[in-house]
This record gives structure tokens, C-alpha cells and sequence, in this order.
């Protein structure tokens, strides 16, 4: 029996004080009666608590709140469907690479095996799509688990953990000194490896040789904050630059080595190929797509990634912002770093980038109604600032945003990521905003993905959380649409995929936000300007023409 004289702590407490240690300014919850002992723990720590109606939502948005701050999220769930509902979100943060916790109930230990409330065999369930998966075992250690999982979030490239907390655990109260709480800045180390160096130097004088190199800058990019590391070395060696994932930003839209739609053109034609922080997964054909013929270059945090579905002929493994801060230095002493020699293979890709957006500029100038979802792209490309965070979920009209929509600063592009995800929009709005409320937040989605947790519109305006949305509506799954149409015929096109006609923007004006219907493209741009003043969160309803699918739709191998 612990002696009364003695201060006590309660497993709650001990986690609100990881969480504190760990610089989590927020939760994201549902409530449950396993786990509301946090909360008054994060009510003595000053973490905010925010409550949505749907476990996922409240994954998703931990995982958004990881990409937009570097820090990892917090979610925190019920037993039972409370832990299964936040499995997709989980799930996501898994392939996307996001730091997140993720801390689900569970019954008491004294009803382990005897079919206590919700209880389900949640670690067993979340290890294969976490990086650290364990039940607290007793309240003393509760903090020192907290640190411990999040200490295996940053173990490699990122990604979440899970712990499960038994609901005497949680709410027994043990002698503060009994209880180890990891001090902030103590736990785990830095992860940042600047790579080998004989393999940095290598690469350097493979880039000073390349008469036409190409880089693309993946999501680590920004994971590991080398928005300068990789601006310096595409400037500085006159190397052409593509985006992808949150890598989108790094360099701003006009940069005369900023290239979006001609990659496929530079991979197949030049001699040096550097990847950095992208698997060869389906995004890149599974390496396929790059030249058999170029030297190919693969950075990645994560050494099982390196080399993993094509071969390459050199790997790095390690931080990109030192890597690629390396490479500049090593190679900038050589010749101006083999520069001037690359102008016309720069030239060369500028054309092709011309005729690219030449092909497409009828249908993004298009007055056709109903509306062709290029022309919508392209007037939120136009309405987007400089403190613009772009959030895209959907399938076929966020396909058509990837090729239009350039977001104007690092940091400022949020997509699911290779999990392929609908329903992330809403919960990334809710992150992203209550992270940086400075900036602007500006959602696309199509109308099935907001289907999904489009409920917690409502958790923005209770939140006060105001941002601008667009629905792209073709009351269709337009994406899965175009592959049954192509593998089954006309006849066959709609079973499964077909949506009801509803008016997104009076659902927003329900619950309390702003809301406009659009059905001339002429109306798109005051439309936006007037959600951006309203103060709310808002939703215009933009009726897209169901009949015209992105060119990456209807170039996807599953339907061929």
C-alpha cells in the first residue's frame, strides 16, 4: 500500500506528462470511458483537447498535425471500435512516413480473457502497421512507454506507434517517485546521418559529369526540413527539379528549375537520375519509368527502401538536407560544378514543359458548363497565396489538381500519400489550421472522399477553424467509374460508383458555415474570394463535368 503522506500521480496524469515532454500541444479524441483520465491530465499540462465525431477523423488529423509541424500527433481512442475506427488513420501515417502516436483503452487487467467492454486484441491488430506496438503494463510506467513509443516513431523514416492502456493502469494513482518521467530532450537522440561520405562524394562528381541530371525531391524532403539544402544544390549545379508529395513547395512556382509536367520526358531521357525520398512504389511505375540507360541515384531515410523493386548504382542512406548540403559542397569546387554545360539539356525540358501545358489550355480556359474540373484546378492554382496550404482528397479531380495546382511555398501541400486514402481532407483542414493558424488553408475534394468524415465539418466551426472548401461534384466515384467503364463497357460503368446529386453547400451552411453553389465557371473565382472573407469554414459545391477524367485516371496499370 502506497504511504498516504506520499504525493500520488495517476497513469492519465503520467501520459499528459510525456505528452508535454514530447512538446504535443493537442489531442485528438473521442471519448471513451477507458481513457478520460488523460484528459484530465491534459487539462493540468494546458494540451488542448479536441473532439470530433469519428475515431478516423481523429487519426487522420494527428497525422496531418505531424506533416505540418515536424512534431509527432496525438490521437487518443476508446477500446474496441474506438482503436479499430482509427485503424485507416494509422494506416496512412504508416505509408506516408507521419510521426504519431496513436493511445487506445482497453479493459482492466483483472478482467483480462473474460469479454470485458469492447476489449479486443488491439497490439496484435496494430503491429503490422506501426513501427512500436505495446500494452502499459503497469501505471508507473506509463510516461516512460510515451517516450518509449515515441523514441520508435523517429527510429528511421517516421511513422506512428500504438499503445494500449488498461483502464486500472490508466486510473491508478502511484507515489510520484515511483514513476519514471522522462525529461524533455533526454529521451532519444538525434536521428539526422549525413550519409557516407565517400558515397557523397561520389555522387558529387557523378553530377559534375552529367551532362543532362534530373532530381526529384520527395516527401522527406520536407520530413526532414532540406527545403534549402535542396534549393542550394539545383541552383548551385543548375540541376532541373521535380516534385512530388509534401515535396511540393521546395522550389516556388517560376523558378527556372522548377519542372512539373514533363518528367516523364527527363526520365526517359537523361543520363544521371537522383531520387531522393520517394520508394520505386506505384507512383514511379516501380522504378520502370526511369531510363535503363541513366545512372540512378536513390536518398532515403529508411535503408530497406534503397534499391528496393530496381536496381541502382548508388544508394545513400541517411538525412537529405545533409546529404544533399554535401554533395553541393563536394561537387561546387569542380568547374562551377558542371553548370554551364547543361543549359540546353534545361532548354530542352522547358519546351517540353510548354507543349505540355499547351496540349491542356483549352480545358483550363474552358467556359463549358457543366464545369471541366481543369478549369476548376486552375482557378484555385490562381486563387492560392504565398500562405496558402493546399489540401487535396479525391480521387479523379485531385488527380487533375497534381497537374495544375502549385503550391506557392514549402510545406504547403497535403495529399494522403501513397495509401491512396479519401476522407483525409477535413481532418488535415482541422490540423493544419490549429497548427499554423496564420496561414490559409484551402481544401479540394471530390464529393465521395468528403462523404467520408465530411461530419466533422462541424467540429471545425465549433472549433472556430475557418477555411476555404471546394467540392468537386460529378456524384460519381469517377476514378473507379473510367476503369469499369474501360474493363466492362458502357453498360456496366455505373454499377457501385454512382452518388446522389447533393448540395455540399447547404450541408456546410447547416452546421453553421459558409456555403455557395457554383455551376458557371465564370463564378468559381468570386465564389473563393467570398469563402475567404466569410471568416467560416466553407464549402462551395462546384458541379464538374462527370464525362472527363485525368490523364493519370485513365493511365492507372489496374485497369489495363
Amino acid at each position: 500500500m502506497p504511504d498516504d503522506s506520499q504525493d500520488l500521480i495517476s497513469g492519465g496524469h503520467l501520459v499528459a506528462k510525456a505528452l508535454k515532454a514530447e512538446g504535443v500541444e493537442v489531442i485528438y479524441t473521442l471519448c471513451g470511458g477507458h481513457i478520460i483520465d488523460i484528459y484530465d491530465g491534459c487539462v493540468d499540462e494546458g494540451i488542448d483537447v479536441i473532439d470530433v465525431r469519428h475515431e478516423q477523423v481523429a487519426a487522420h488529423a494527428a497525422d496531418g498535425y505531424a506533416r505540418i509541424t515536424g512534431k509527432p500527433g496525438c490521437a487518443v481512442v476508446t477500446a474496441g471500435p474506438g482503436t479499430t475506427d482509427a485503424v485507416t488513420g494509422v494506416a496512412n501515417a504508416f505509408r506516408a512516413e507521419s510521426p504519431m502516436l496513436l493511445i487506445g483503452g482497453q479493459g482492466a487487467h483483472n478482467q483480462h480473457k473474460m469479454g470485458s467492454l469492447q476489449d479486443l486484441p488491439h497490439v496484435d491488430m496494430m503491429a503490422p502497421i506501426t513501427k512500436f506496438a505495446a500494452t502499459v503494463p503497469d501505471t508507473a510506467r506509463a510516461a516512460d512507454m510515451v517516450s518509449m513509443a515515441f523514441r520508435e516513431c523517429f527510429h528511421g523514416a517516421p511513422g506512428p506507434s500504438f499503445l494500449e492502456i488498461p483502464r486500472d493502469v490508466l486510473d491508478a494513482k502511484v507515489p510520484v517517485d515511483k514513476a519514471r518521467v522522462p525529461q524533455a530532450g533526454h529521451y532519444r537522440a538525434s536521428t539526422r546521418n549525413a550519409g557516407d561520405p565517400e558515397s557523397v562524394q561520389k555522387l558529387a562528381d557523378l553530377l559534375v559529369q552529367a551532362e543532362k541530371p534530373a532530381i526529384l525531391l520527395g516527401s522527406q524532403v520536407w520530413t526532414t526540413r532540406a527545403t534549402d539544402s535542396a534549393t542550394e544544390l539545383v541552383r548551385t549545379l543548375n540541376v532541373p527539379a521535380y516534385m512530388n508529395g509534401a515535396g511540393r513547395g521546395t522550389l516556388p512556382p517560376g523558378d527556372p528549375h522548377h519542372f512539373q509536367l514533363s518528367r516523364r520526358y527527363a526520365f526517359s531521357n537523361a543520363d544521371l537520375i537522383v531520387i531522393v525520398g520517394t520508394p520505386f512504389d506505384f507512383r514511379m511505375g516501380y522504378g520502370k519509368r526511369l531510363s535503363p540507360d541513366a545512372t540512378v541515384v536513390q536518398i532515403d531515410l529508411d535503408y530497406r527502401t534503397v534499391g528496393k523493386n530496381r536496381d541502382i548504382d548508388l544508394g545513400i542512406v541517411g538525412d537529405a538536407g545533409l546529404i544533399l548540403s554535401a554533395v553541393t559542397q563536394a561537387a561546387s569546387g569542380s568547374i562551377n560544378g558542371g553548370a554551364s554545360k547543361r543549359k540546353e539539356w534545361l532548354d530542352e525540358l522547358r519546351a517540353a514543359e510548354q507543349k505540355a501545358i499547351e496540349k491542356r489550355l483549352p480545358n483550363l480556359r474552358s467556359d463549358a458548363s457543366p464545369i471541366h474540373p481543369y478549369r476548376l484546378v486552375s482557378e484555385i492554382n490562381d486563387f492560392l497565396t504565398e500562405d496558402s496550404i493546399y489540401i487535396g482528397d479525391g480521387g479523379d479531380i485531385v488527380t487533375f489538381s497534381g497537374q495544375v495546382i502549385q503550391p506557392k511555398s514549402p510545406g504547403h501541400w497535403m495529399d494522403p500519400g501513397p495509401l491512396g486514402t479519401l476522407g483525409v481532407g477535413v481532418p488535415f483542414v482541422m490540423a493544419a489550421k490549429q497548427a499554423r493558424p496564420d496561414k490559409e488553408v484551402v481544401a479540394l475534394f471530390g464529393d465521395g472522399a468528403f462523404s467520408l468524415t465530411g461530419w466533422d465539418f462541424e467540429t471545425l466551426v465549433r472549433f472556430d477553424l475557418p477555411f476555404v472548401g471546394i467540392v468537386g461534384n460529378n456524384s460519381s466515384m469517377n476514378q473507379i467509374r473510367y476503369g469499369q467503364k474501360a474493363k466492362y463497357g458502357e453498360e456496366r460503368e455505373r454499377v457501385g460508383n454512382t452518388l446522389g446529386d447533393v448540395p455540399y453547400d447547404q450541408f456546410a451552411r447547416m452546421l453553421g458555415g459558409h456555403g455557395e453553389e457554383v455551376r458557371d465557371p465564370a463564378d468559381i473565382g468570386p465564389a473563393l474570394r467570398r469563402a475567404r472573407e466569410s471568416g467560416k469554414p466553407s464549402l462551395i459545391n462546384v458541379w464538374v463535368d462527370p464525362d472527363a477524367y485525368a490523364p493519370g485516371t485513365m493511365n492507372q496499370t489496374m485497369y489495363k
